[in-house]
């Protein structure tokens, strides 16, 4: 016999109203953003009014941005993930505002806009999407950085409106007035692409970076992860040639992004015979053959913690099993193991929600 539950929208969930529509209470629990209606109109537009009682004493509270996943589909555990509720539970929304948090998020939108599309993913997937990314147009029209990030979104996106996403039988996929609806943000988000503007600071700021002494500018380019940016400066200022050129630079980069195990292999590999080691062309060497790792590219990365399954971020934390049970975790000291969280790369991320 068929269960009936009290609410027609999902069986045993708590929905509440907010801005964007409906959302099930479990998700409203986690992020910053708390974005409820003050109060519902009648009692209806929840599940009762206990849930909507215990809604509004949960949200009240802080709850770091953490999601549950599905790693394995098995006979004991059977589910899958959604895309929208993580984008949700994980606060990417907020997160753009966050500079550790910044490039990751702009790189899975990269490979969210330039992968299937919007139109293989979901009404609600799709609308989250442009949120983020018009978010990320208002972020750096306001901080005037990162415009190249920005630009690269913003040609993507056009290139979605040129081929008009995936038509079937004539017409875009899914909704005629959805659609419509993205391609005005889309619209939005490449004007704010195309007017921004860099603004070199007052005569009375000071000092400005041509009257730093050499000192400080080498501590600046010793703090460059990235080596597509350590080309670059090269390229903008005589002084900052000669820095990148030394050889302290590149040996630091080197270790900063692989082992010393790795480094040494490849000295004695290639570079045995060369009485002067070029360290920039070791690390070129390291890159072809190892590849640069995900993780290292960002300030924050999201995290999977082994013992929950829980994905969040390392700098808010999440209510893990081995925290809320003193008994498990003296189990856990009884058998050496240890609590550790492996490193989420955008890509591994979008492969939870076979992406």
């Amino acid at each position: 016999m068929p269960f009936i539950s009290k609410d027609w929208r999902s069986p045993g969930e708590a929905w509440v109203k907010t801005e964007d529509g409906w959302e099930k209470l479990k998700v409203l629990e986690c992020g910053k953003r708390k974005r409820c209606s003050s109060e519902c109109s009648n009692s209806s537009e929840i599940c009762d009014s206990e849930n909507w009682a215990s809604s509004t004493d949960i949200t009240e509270t802080e709850v770091p941005p953490h999601c549950h996943i599905t790693i394995r589909c098995t006979r004991e555990i059977a589910g899958f993930n959604g895309l929208g509720e993580a984008v949700k539970r994980l606060d990417f929304r907020s997160s753009v505002r966050d500079r550790r948090r910044f490039q990751y998020i702009c790189a899975l939108l990269r490979l969210l806009v330039a992968g299937k599309g919007i139109a293989s993913l979901p009404g609600s997937a799709q609308r989250l999407l442009l949120q983020m990314l018009e978010e990320v147009a208002s972020h750096v029209c306001e901080q005037q950085q990162n415009i190249n990030i920005l630009r690269g979104l913003a040609m993507q996106l056009q290139k979605i409106v040129r081929q008009e996403n995936q038509k079937c039988w004539g017409k875009p996929l899914g909704s005629q007035s959805l659609w419509n609806g993205h391609v005005q943000t889309i619209k939005r988000i490449q004007d704010m692409a195309s007017h921004v503007t860099i603004n070199e600071p007052g005569p009375e700021v000071r000092p400005k970076l041509h009257e730093l002494p050499e000192e400080c500018i080498r501590e600046i380019i010793l703090r460059i992860s990235d080596y597509h940016d350590l080309e670059s400066s090269s390229a903008a200022w005589s002084l900052m040639a000669a820095l990148v050129s030394e050889q302290r630079v590149w040996r630091e980069l080197a270790q900063f992004h692989f082992t010393q195990e790795q480094i040494d292999l490849i000295v004695v590999k290639k570079f045995s015979n060369v009485e002067r080691k070029d360290y920039q062309k070791i690390f070129h060497e390291l890159r072809r053959k190892y590849g640069i790792r995900d993780d290292h590219q960002y300030a924050e990365v999201l995290v999977l913690c082994r013992f929950c399954c829980c994905l969040f971020w390392p700098s808010a934390g999440h209510p893990c099993i081995a925290d809320q049970s003193p008994d498990f975790r003296a189990r856990l000291k009884g058998t050496g193991t240890e609590i550790d969280a492996q490193p989420v790369p955008p890509a591994q991320f979008l492969k939870y929600f076979s992406l």
